[in-house]
């Protein structure tokens, strides 16, 4: 009997509604989440600890922002894979997140659709870039039981 490939996944955002959305969102779908965090060197910690396939990162977050704490991942726990998820659209920031080696960059307004196929491309080893404008996301209506929508 073949085991399936079980996929671990860090996901770090200050937000704790937004990290019970990703969380639910990716259940059952051959993904399991094995920390969230909070800040920037939480999210480094449980990297170095647990060195998942993938981390889930924001950008602007305490403590330590997305980007220094993927540099820092990086270079404990190479294999992982980096994906940020952020409001933030700014191409400044998009571009210094990509070229710094992210395997993805995602608007949250665009996650109920386009997060598991981001997911499932940076662990096959491609990039995704998803940022394009679009209508902010109704934590509510995406199935979070809080209704704060802020901006990243």
């Amino acid at each position: 009997m073949v085991v399936p490939q079980v996929n671990t996944i860090v996901i770090a955002d200050d937000f704790a509604e937004f990290r019970r959305f990703v969380r639910s969102k990716l259940q059952g779908d051959g993904f399991h989440i094995v920390a969230k965090a909070a800040d920037g060197l939480e999210a480094v910690a449980k990297a170095a600890v647990l060195q998942p396939d993938l981390v889930l990162l924001d950008i602007q977050m305490p403590k330590l922002n997305g980007l220094e704490a993927a540099t820092q991942i990086r270079s404990i726990a190479p294999q992982s894979k980096i994906l940020f998820v952020s409001q933030n659209t700014d191409p400044d920031i998009v571009q210094s997140a990509m070229s710094d080696g992210a395997a993805g960059y995602l608007c949250k307004s665009k996650i109920s659709r386009e997060l598991v196929p981001a997911i499932e491309a940076a662990i096959a080893g491609k990039r995704t870039v998803g940022v394009q404008q679009g209508p902010t996301l109704n934590f509510a209506s995406a199935g979070m039981n809080g209704t704060k929508n802020r901006s990243r």
